[in-house]
């Protein structure tokens, strides 16, 4: 029975978003329409303790139609803190906005209240007023909710209001985490670090030979993409590197060569390498051998 109606719900969730999407309707107003079956509404483990019927019916929508909702104005939105400020001064300024959200909060429309003080936030960051009452807002928005996630997320979003920081943020850079990467996962993490505009104009290869799991690869710095291949010798790399996998892992820790790594050719090429990519807190946390 459990399992079967697992089944179901989830079953349920996919067709009916797809049955309203191919009506026209859109993710929102989809999940604003959409209930479940009064014989898994009921059910205690359909109920949404993880994720939500709202969250699901929107990434069920996205899974099929992407971001863009059909609607042309849609299309080509000013960025959240431009879109805040001309809002703002739309809906007759700060002060306004907030007398309008307190009484939002006052009838219990925290939905809206949310909506509104959020343009405010984003237009003046400093207006602790404001501030303020968004964060009573969330307050109320997560007590209020069953869905573990998104009461996470309100109550965060209350604490960081309020100028809090996350007292322990994950580590996902430790060296076990680490040292389970392959050399590919190594390489694709530092892809994603290069600051593209300023690399436009490089052109760099470097042969790797990782000696302890005899893999050999090259990669290439190419229109600000760093990209990996196999090493070929039609055309020779600026640099090769000899050394093992724990080597590899302290060079990007430290973002520099150890004396005992064995290179040929223009050791330079590294450097410029490193010099593109942006800071990281720590890629990795490693203890040099």
């Amino acid at each position: 029975m459990f399992l079967s109606q697992q089944r179901d719900l989830y079953g349920y969730l996919h067709d009916q978003t797809l049955r309203l999407l191919n009506q026209g309707f859109t993710g929102p107003e989809i999940a604003e329409m959409f209930e479940l079956p009064p014989a898994l509404d009921r059910v205690w483990h359909t109920r949404g303790y993880y994720g939500s019927v709202s969250h699901n019916v929107k990434a069920v929508y996205q899974r099929y139609m992407g971001w863009f909702d059909g609607n042309p104005a849609h299309l080509w939105e000013l960025p959240p803190q431009e879109s805040a400020r001309r809002h703002v001064e739309l809906m007759g300024g700060p002060e306004n906005i907030l007398t309008r959200a307190e009484e939002a909060f006052e009838a219990g429309e925290w939905r809206w209240a949310a909506q509104i003080l959020n343009y405010v936030v984003f237009a003046d960051p400093a207006y602790d007023a404001a501030r303020e009452l968004l964060a009573k807002v969330y307050d109320r928005l997560g007590q209020g909710s069953e869905n573990g996630t998104w009461r996470n997320f309100y109550l965060q979003g209350a604490a960081e209001l309020r100028g809090g920081e996350p007292a322990n943020p994950l580590d996902g850079a430790g060296p076990d985490v680490a040292g389970a990467l392959s050399v590919e996962q190594i390489f694709d993490s530092l892809a994603v670090r290069v600051n593209g505009p300023a690399a436009w104009d490089a052109r760099l290869t470097i042969d790797w030979n990782l000696t302890d799991l005899d893999e050999e690869i090259r990669i290439s710095l190419v229109n600000g993409v760093l990209t990996q291949t196999r090493p070929h010798e039609v055309t020779p790399a600026d640099l090769t590197v000899t050394l093992t996998k724990p080597r590899l892992l302290a060079l990007v820790a430290s973002g520099s060569l150890h004396d005992d790594v064995q290179t040929s050719g223009d050791r330079q090429a590294l450097t410029t390498l490193l010099g593109f990519l942006d800071d990281a807190d720590r890629d990795f946390d490693i203890v040099t051998p």
